[in-house]
């Protein structure tokens, strides 16, 4: 007998317009993700698909249905339309209302059908977002006595920023074997107001949320920082594999329950 299929995660696409090359000819959209996301998720053990945002609900629905997981990455901050306000200020930045629409319908999906579901720094927001939560615009702004939660630019993308604190007896908790990590950090919003159905799972010392999970979900857990950028940690910070391995380990349980289902009598 053949081993089953590894997972078929989704991974929903960013969406960025590009120039024209020296000012001439046709404008152009790039359609991807950071092959890091990609990377980790081979590791673990998955099949990683981008997943294209311009695409019809029904269509969408269709590709949502043939997936066995669902990761929603890191990117631009989330219209504050989606949660009743309007921008704070100017540092409310690369809005992509596709890509809310998208995300926030999928995030959703998943959290009434118990579709395992990752969210990685944008992807904690937007799923916060889709169950009715809101966030800070702007960690400076809002919270000013807050940690730095931004990296310089020149700095490596698994440079060690702070040290996260991971409540006992939660999903993170039982996955990272650990109640303290050090992270890495690019972001400057924050989830303020936690969804329905979602409990702070992890949180930074000045306060601000840095995990959250649907306790009673096959797999439902987002974080504030880039894993896919720790799959291989130095020294100075928390390798985080096995959290990409949990991940893709209840995507392949929700793959032989859908196609295999245990019956009674």
């Amino acid at each position: 007998m053949q081993p089953p299929p590894a997972p078929l995660i989704g991974v929903l696409a960013d969406h960025k317009h590009l120039r024209p090359a020296h000012g001439a000819g046709r404008a152009r959209t790039f359609v991807g993700a950071y092959d890091s996301y990609l990377h980790c998720l081979a590791l673990a053990g998955a099949l990683p698909v981008v997943v294209p945002l311009k695409l019809s609900p029904v269509a969408l629905r269709g590709l949502f249905d043939r997936l066995d997981g669902i990761l929603l990455a890191g990117g631009g901050d989330v219209d504050p339309v989606f949660y009743g306000e309007k921008p704070l200020n100017d540092t409310v930045r690369e809005i992509n209302p596709l890509r809310d629409s998208a995300e926030i319908r999928v995030a959703r999906w998943a959290a009434a059908e118990d579709v395992p579901l990752l969210g990685i720094c944008r992807g904690h927001q937007v799923t916060n977002v889709a169950l009715g939560g809101d966030l800070v615009m702007d960690i400076p702004t809002q919270l000013p006595e807050a940690l730095r939660h931004t990296t310089p630019a020149d700095l490596p993308l698994n440079h060690p920023a702070h040290p996260v604190a991971i409540a006992p007896g939660t999903r993170l908790a039982a996955i990272l074997q650990t109640d303290s990590v050090i992270t890495n950090s690019r972001h400057h919003q924050a989830v303020r107001h936690l969804g329905d159905g979602l409990v702070a799972a992890a949180h930074s010392p000045d306060g601000i949320v840095e995990a959250l999970e649907k306790p009673e979900a096959r797999f439902f857990l987002t974080v504030q920082w880039h894993p896919e950028n720790l799959c291989r940690a130095s020294s100075e910070t928390t390798d985080m594999t096995p959290l990409f391995r949990a991940f893709v380990e209840a995507a392949a349980s929700f793959q032989q329950d859908r196609h295999y289902p245990v019956r009674s009598g």
